[in-house]
């Protein structure tokens, strides 16, 4: 690969502007891509085959109507005084005129709502009424009729002691058949009587029986309305309400253009002294990809390029070439959204990893041929060489980025595997563009890369020998001291295992409308509904059941009844209303509003209490869905794929380092380091997303949990600029203890050779991702924070000082190889020592003018 890289180098300096409109044609091809290919980014998450998301598929094949996504508009009164009439009707027109926009399928007028849920519970108070005047009015006739009986069976008993009394005297047979007669005709009249007051009876009986079957059905529906009662669209005071906004499409199929016609429907049409905001479901858009936080983040990283370099034109390079990738890499990617679904953070990611490895790659080849034109090198053959060497290890450091980035694809989680796949991308264009763009630059650059004031120290400069001046340079380091290594190493893991402690509480959860910013609409939307109508209200569940066939309507009720029964008789449940039944009477759906908000502990653990439950009555099973749901099993599946990946990134991180430093300890502490500083970066941001401390410096204004798949991304990116630094500075460990100096020395050799262009390049991600921190997005914010402090971490505690003492204390033992290992292994010689001695490097023993160096007999440097 070095020599390769080599001939690349070499080519690129003798072709420079081929190689220049190659690059500007590929963008050009970006652009148009771009601007054909480009349909949107997706502002949605989501990981197949979740119990949320079947839930979705069963609704949208049984019940439709409830499987689309779903927002809310909130109104508010500038001065918390009850909406007057005249605001509740131009808000309700407003609800019914976006019934026709794109996608839209309804839209609640939340006045008429309320006055429905009004006018319900008025009804259930008349319906008693009227039962209680029906059942007044039985009793009243049942006590008539118990009287008219009364009388009957008196009658009766009279008419049978005329009978007896008859039949008993001695009286003629004609006078007593009369009387028997006259007897007979009595009875048939009270008979008569008797069969009429029993169909009195009987009506009057079927009559308390249906009052008892409508008062059993009214106190039902009064029951099931009754777990409602924290269901509302209009606050108490009435200053407050909620357009409830329902789509045709999936969340995930919902394209940006029908949200955003939502906001400017209610937004362009202004109502006097009323407030409006979007909830995160309908304006959570694009990130912001650049600003001025970014901005001030290239800046730094172009002033430490110019103190590094010290020279204007050779700080620009690292910068034009990064940039251009950037642009590049992500045009290209973004040219494909119309084939695939891009979450929209991918880009931004791309952006930060593109510039922060773009830089830092241009560099560390840049700065090897500045040292080597220093040296007295010619100008092609210093290109050629920095290109092999440098640009070898840039070559090894990306590719180990890549790796890590694509692995992210065996998580069997789609827009996280895309997402490091376009950030693989970045870094591929990163690595391409630092060995041939810059190449071309520093040759026609010249020895003009050097600026003034170094080229005019070397004229000033007697010529040493060469050979001379890197033995002195060498005697001239010292090892550290054992007690420095013991304490320096005893510093580092404290500070590390320290700042690790937090994430012993870490919890993963996706951005609600309260992590965001203050004054975003989202954030005022979620505040104002938390404040108007509980926390619960920001996050509702959607609860479906599995009904038996063949319920009546009656059954149905009964089945609805008892199935809000058990899911009110939960803790954190604060309201239960159904809100649908399917034509077929087998699914039927209800709202459950917990107590409280989406990202609280609380309703995570209510949603999987609610999925433990048993069926209810034996026979009908539970499913649990809507934005929450979605969003806890998110989570929950990111962090199952956490360890998993770790441990194929710190698996791959060991063998890769094995076979470049032929080392079995070295690697070990590698990655020993690596998981120490990862570990230390998830205390930190669970330190200040999640318990919010520090807050007010970030911006983080509500704390909640870290973003779900933050860690896991960190994994992937950490790991590989890890290994960046690592390689840096133990090749230099490597090379000097391979030439012969002791395995101290070689320590500090390796960290005075590595350490200016291994901080200037930290220091340089670090402002890079930093920039990002000023973001209003929770998401951009979440990740510049977490990249800036694992750099820091990494960089300065592990790299430059844990690994360098540790290294100090093995000795000779860090390079211990099996000697079977080592013939296997291949030699992949990412310091290019090989390279070097196939193509010395001549020097001249004359001085260096504005146009290169002059010719001269050459000498050959070490």
């Amino acid at each position: 690969m070095s020599e390769f890289l080599h001939r690349l180098g070499s080519g690129a300096a003798r072709r420079p502007w081929l190689v220049i409109f190659v690059w500007v044609t590929l963008l050009i091809v970006g652009v148009s891509g771009f601007a054909v290919g480009f349909k949107g980014v997706s502002t949605s998450f989501d990981i197949p085959g979740t119990a949320a998301g079947e839930v979705v598929e069963e609704l949208q094949e049984r019940l439709p109507e409830f499987s689309g996504g779903s927002g809310l508009v909130v109104y508010r009164t500038d001065d918390g005084s009850p909406f007057t009439e005249e605001q509740q009707e131009a808000i309700a027109a407003l609800a019914d005129s976006a019934r026709g926009l794109r996608d839209v399928s309804d839209v609640v007028d939340p006045f008429a709502a309320q006055q429905q849920l009004a006018d319900q519970t008025q009804q259930l108070d008349d319906g008693r009424a009227q039962l209680d005047a029906a059942r007044a009015q039985t009793e009243q006739g049942q006590a008539q009729l118990d009287a008219a009986l009364a009388d009957i069976e008196a009658a009766q008993t009279q008419l049978d002691a005329a009978r007896s009394q008859i039949e008993s005297a001695p009286s003629p047979e004609d006078a007593r058949q009369a009387q028997l007669t006259q007897l007979d005709n009595q009875q048939s009249q009270l008979d008569a009587a008797r069969a009429k007051l029993d169909a009195q009876q009987q009506q009057l009986s079927e009559a308390a029986a249906q009052i008892e079957a409508s008062t059993r059905e009214l106190e039902s529906g009064a029951e099931l309305l009754s777990f409602a009662d924290g269901v509302r669209t209009v606050s108490e005071d009435g200053s407050i309400a909620l357009v409830a906004v329902t789509f045709d499409l999936p969340r995930l199929e919902l394209p940006e253009e029908s949200k955003q016609a939502v906001i400017a429907h209610f937004e362009d049409a202004s109502i006097a002294r009323v407030e409006v905001a979007f909830s995160s479901d309908i304006a959570q858009g694009i990130p912001e990809i650049l600003g001025i936080g970014e901005a001030i983040g290239v800046v730094i990283a172009a002033i430490v390029l110019l103190v590094v370099l010290g020279s204007v034109l050779a700080a620009s390079f690292p910068l034009v070439t990064a940039i251009t990738g950037v642009a590049i890499a992500v045009l290209g990617a973004l040219s494909f959204s119309g084939v695939i679904q891009i979450a929209s953070f991918t880009p931004v990611l791309a952006i930060m990893l593109g510039l922060a490895v773009g830089i830092d790659y241009s560099l560390f080849i840049l700065y090897r041929h500045r040292t080597q034109l220093i040296g007295g090198a010619g100008v092609a053959e210093s290109i050629a060489l920095a290109n092999g060497t440098a640009g070898n290890a840039v070559v090894f450091a990306g590719a180990t980025v890549v790796v890590a980035l694509l692995a992210l694809n065996v998580v069997g989680i789609p827009f996280l595997g895309l997402m490091g796949t376009v950030g693989a991308f970045a870094i591929l264009i990163a690595v391409l563009m630092s060995v041939t763009m810059t190449p071309a630059l520093l040759s026609l650059a010249g020895v003009r890369v050097l600026g003034r004031r170094t080229r005019a120290k070397i004229i000033d400069r007697a010529a040493a020998p060469a050979l001379t001046r890197a033995d002195a340079a060498r005697a001239s380091v010292r090892q550290m001291s054992t007690l420095r290594a013991v304490v320096t190493s005893l510093f580092a893991i404290t500070v590390l295992l320290v700042l690790a402690i937090p994430a012993l509480s870490m919890r993963l959860g996706l951005p609600d409308g309260g992590s965001e910013a203050s004054d975003s609409t989202a954030y005022r939307a979620f505040t104002w509904t938390q404040e108007g109508f509980g926390e619960g209200v920001n996050g509702p569940l959607l609860v479906t059941a599995d009904l038996p066939a063949g319920l009546g309507e009656d059954g149905v009720q009964a089945a609805q009844l008892a199935v809000a029964r058990e899911l009110a008789a939960q803790d954190d449940v604060v309201a239960v209303a159904p809100i649908g039944t399917s034509t077929d009477s087998t699914l039927t759906a209800f709202q459950v509003v917990p107590a409280e908000g989406p990202n609280s502990e609380s309703t995570d653990r209510l949603v999987r209490d609610l999925r433990d439950l048993p069926p209810v009555n034996g026979a009908i099973e539970l499913g649990v869905s809507g934005q929450t749901a979605i969003n806890i099993d998110i989570s929950a599946g990111l962090a199952q794929a956490l360890p998993g990946y770790l441990v194929v990134v710190v698996g791959l991180s060991f063998l890769i380092m094995v076979m470049v430093f032929r080392s079995l300890l070295v690697p070990l502490l590698a990655t020993g380091g690596f998981i120490l500083s990862l570990l230390a970066t998830y205390g930190a941001l669970t330190a200040v997303f999640q318990w919010g401390w520090l807050g007010w410096l970030f911006g983080v204004t509500t704390p909640g949990p870290v973003l779900s798949f933050l860690p896991v991304i960190l994994v992937g990116i950490l790991f590989g600029l890890a290994m960046d630094y690592t390689l840096f500075l133990t090749t230099g460990m490597r090379e000097a203890f391979v030439h012969g100096a002791s395995a101290r020395v070689a320590v500090a050799r390796g960290v005075r050779a590595g350490r200016t262009v291994v901080v200037a390049a930290a220091i340089i991600m670090i402002s890079v991702f930093g920039g990002f921190v000023s973001s209003e997005s929770i998401l951009v914010k979440g990740f510049g924070f977490g990249l800036a402090v694992g750099v820091l971490l990494d960089a300065f505690l592990v790299r430059m000082l844990l690994i360098p003492a540790v290294m100090h204390l093995l000795g000779r033992s860090a390079w211990w190889l099996p000697r079977w290992l080592d013939r296997i292994i291949p030699d992949v010689d990412v310091e290019g020592a090989s390279l070097e001695r196939r193509h010395p490097r001549t020097s001249t023993s004359h001085p260096v003018h504005e146009e290169g160096p002059v010719a001269g007999a050459p000498t050959v440097a070490p």
